[in-house]
């Protein structure tokens, strides 16, 4: 169980460090931590593909095909992702407004909705690729690791971001306000 939660732990990382400086309000990491999360990535890429391959029970021409397949459309989902990151944190801005724009709130609505609609389309394109080289079993047991292993990353993402708030300071939920 500790190693799961250092796993996913270092999965965490890149999500909060990687984070331009916009997002949370804090600088863009450093170059040494910036590498230090790129290892730390590539340790968990390793670590996913090794448990995928053994969970399958893939062989080395069906794993190099799914790690490519992974790889082209994660590209494709980080930038609405990132999108999505971002209508939410304006979305939540401005339903804690004193009085929000009811335009602004349902264009943001929309976009979300759309947005989500470009993740399944994704998803979907991704499965039509892995039913050319994966049995309809092991596509199955693949998302269901998938899914399994996003709960865990959504869930620890939840307790940093909680852990984050009741911290005092800038980052934190306790803010001292400066001036008069």
């Amino acid at each position: 169980m500790k190693r799961l939660v250092c796993i996913l732990m270092i999965t965490v990382a890149p999500i909060l460090v990687g984070q331009a400086p916009d997002d949370s309000g804090g600088a863009v990491a450093p170059p040494a931590e910036a590498a230090q999360v790129r290892q730390l990535r590539e340790r968990i890429r390793q670590r996913w593909n090794e448990r995928v391959r053994s969970t399958l029970g893939l062989n080395a021409d069906q794993t190099v095909k799914l790690q490519g397949t992974e790889r082209r459309f994660e590209e494709q989902r980080q930038p609405i992702r990132m999108r999505q990151h971002q209508i939410n944190d304006a979305l939540n801005t401005e339903l804690t407004a004193g009085t929000p724009n009811q335009e602004r709130v349902k264009h943001l609505m929309n976009e979300r909705q759309e947005n989500q609609r470009k993740l399944q389309e994704i998803n979907r394109g991704e499965d039509r690729e892995m039913q050319a080289y994966l049995s309809p079993v092991q596509r199955a047991r693949y998302q269901e690791e998938r899914r399994r292993f996003q709960e865990r990353v959504a869930d620890v993402v939840r307790h940093r971001l909680e852990a984050r708030r009741r911290m005092p300071g800038p980052r934190g939920g306790v803010r001292k306000r400066l001036g008069p």
